[in-house]
């Protein structure tokens, strides 16, 4: 088995994200009523565009 050198390729993603500062609860953001995990995830995307809360690394 041969060892790889030099060009790594980079982990998937790379995106950074920052909550610092941020004020607004939970229940404001995914609404008082159980979600799923996927309507979960669209809904903190949405915010996290909305709000420009992510940086490409």
């Amino acid at each position: 088995m041969q060892k790889r050198t030099g060009n790594k390729k980079p982990a998937f993603g790379g995106y950074a994200i920052s909550f610092q500062g941020r004020t607004d609860s939970l229940e404001s953001l995914f609404g008082a009523e159980p979600i799923g995990p996927a309507e979960m995830t669209k809904k903190l995307w949405s915010y996290v565009k909305r709000k420009g809360l992510a940086t490409k690394r």
